[in-house]
């Protein structure tokens, strides 16, 4: 491919999305650049600390038990005082907690301030996915999502390099660099970013300031929307359980592989470089591979990764040196770049436009519930029977969760165009098998 037309992909790739998404997506960048506590939770209490594995699966565990109070209750804040003070809040408190989470020395009181880690920082994601809803048109949701990932992974991969080799010399300044760089989060949010909240009875749609026609039309006798309606969508529920699968096997990327590893005698720097591919390969392949798929069979797409992301981690069992480990990594990286804007775009069409705090927090649950159970797995697993034994697991998972999609998907492509059912209404039209969308018949 010449230069010219590498320039010409990267502009198509990023044309046409709103100021504000701009802004979002910066913000969002700067917060995973300063990603630590997460990554390298499970190796700070097993290697610096000493504690077990099965303890430091407690500990990560109720971190993602925080995840899930805080995703349905984020859900409701969205949708009842706007996407911008749930962001605010959510990123200032995370900035606290984390800073406090690197001073505890009593296990008590690590596993009780990673419980409001966990609360805090997942709070901020429901508020971030309805408002790119809000500012990016339907037709753009997949591109504008998968950037979204791009900068998620573009920090990762600089700050899991960066914070292995910090690691091995101080945890707390890991602490300390994650607090600042969400701090400077809340501080963007508060500065440059609109709400975009659609408000209801505007005659002739519903949009927030900022709303670049991505709202649906709808006007205001669009009925009120709850948790109840929520959890009675069948169909979207049926994508949460999805979602759960595939989350439980992506989170053993935090918390599983960095346990075996450590067993196997690698050190924070081995890990952290392992884990740094995968994103280094997201930010080199999201656009590319995006604009590959964007059009694409969505039922294929999700079936198709999900075997390749349990099948991926499954490979690990054969890992021996670091390089092994890596190619792994590959594998199930590939999973995550066709399955998160792919999944990411059928939730928004299934969410009514005055609900997307609440279904996205309902959806956001489904990575919170994975991150609770996934170390508790993990821990339990490697210490009982051997690490052998979760990647022979995590392939099941795989394949459980593409037939999953397979029966799910084959529903939704053999509609009829229409809207999918949803319980609270309101849904955006899903396209028919292999119908372009409206870019697509553009490019």
């Amino acid at each position: 491919m010449s230069a010219a037309s590498v320039r010409r992909a990267v502009r198509e790739s990023v044309s046409g999305l709103p100021r504000a998404f701009w802004w979002l997506w910066t913000s969002t960048l700067v917060n995973r650049l300063g990603a630590f506590v997460a990554t390298f939770m499970t190796l700070y209490l097993t290697l610096d600390r000493g504690y077990s594995a099965s303890f430091a699966g407690l500990v990560v565990a109720l971190h993602g038990l925080g995840g899930v109070i805080s995703s349905l209750v984020a859900g409701v804040m969205t949708d009842r005082l706007g996407r911008r003070p749930t962001l605010l809040a959510a990123q200032a408190s995370t900035a606290f907690s984390v800073a406090l989470l690197g001073f505890m020395e009593h296990p008590a009181a690590i596993a009780a301030v990673a419980l409001l880690v966990g609360m805090t920082s997942n709070a901020s994601r429901p508020a971030v996915a309805a408002m790119m809803a809000d500012i990016v048109r339907p037709e753009d949701r997949v591109r504008a999502f998968a950037l979204n990932y791009w900068a998620i992974n573009l920090g990762f991969a600089v700050s899991a390099t960066a914070a292995g080799l910090i690691a091995e010399y101080s945890y707390l300044a890991g602490f300390l660099g994650e607090a600042a760089l969400t701090l400077a989060c809340a501080v963007l949010v508060y500065v440059k970013l609109p709400e975009s909240r659609p408000e209801r009875g505007a005659s002739g749609g519903v949009g927030g300031p900022g709303g670049s026609g991505a709202s649906s039309g709808k006007s205001g006798a669009e009925p009120e929307i709850g948790l109840g309606s929520v959890l009675r969508d069948g169909r979207f529920m049926g994508v949460v359980g999805l979602s759960f699968l595939i989350s439980l096997i992506f989170t053993q990327g935090s918390v599983g592989l960095p346990v075996a590893m450590g067993s196997a005698g690698f050190s924070p720097g081995d890990y952290g470089l392992v884990i740094a591919v995968n994103g280094f390969l997201i930010v080199a392949l999201q656009i590319p591979v995006t604009r590959l798929i964007e059009h694409r069979d969505p039922q294929k797409l999700l079936v198709v990764s999900a075997l390749l992301a349990g099948y991926g981690f499954a490979l690990t069992a054969f890992a021996g040196p670091v390089w092994a480990y890596a190619l792994t990594v590959c594998v199930w990286t590939l999973a995550e770049i066709v399955n998160s804007p792919t999944q990411m775009g059928l939730v928004v069409r299934l969410s009514p436009v005055h609900g997307r705090g609440r279904y996205q927090g309902v959806y956001t649950m489904s990575w919170a519930v994975a991150a609770l159970v996934a170390p508790l797995m993990a821990g339990f697993m490697i210490d009982r029977w051997g690490a052998d034994w979760l990647w022979a697991t995590t392939g099941v998972l795989g394949t459980v969760a593409a037939v999953g999609y397979w029966l799910l998907m084959r529903g939704l492509s053999e509609g009829a165009g229409g809207a999918a059912p949803s319980a609270a209404g309101g849904a955006e039209p899903l396209p028919r098998r292999g119908e372009p969308t409206a870019r697509s018949g553009a490019r």
